[in-house]
């Protein structure tokens, strides 16, 4: 699992599932927009405290951001 890249397509999903664009999500957030274009294109990692940020601006649980739910590797527990 890639991390960095379940990270930014779910911050994109939550994001715009909202209605909001880089910048007013960074506002909202207390990031700068380029920060948070930088981590939708997995350009950049991320401090924890960011991931709270972000989580929070979003007002979703923080462990959302790290589901992977377009894995193929998903297995069924039987």
């Amino acid at each position: 699992m890639d991390i960095i890249r379940v990270f930014s397509m779910n911050l994109k999903k939550y994001r715009t599932a909202i209605g909001l664009s880089q910048e007013a999500f960074a506002d909202r957030a207390g990031l700068h927009r380029t920060y948070i274009s930088a981590i939708e294109c997995g350009k950049r990692s991320i401090a924890l405290d960011n991931v709270q940020k972000i989580a929070d601006a979003l007002e979703i649980d923080t462990y959302l951001l790290f589901i992977d739910n377009d894995s193929k590797n998903i297995r069924e527990v039987h």
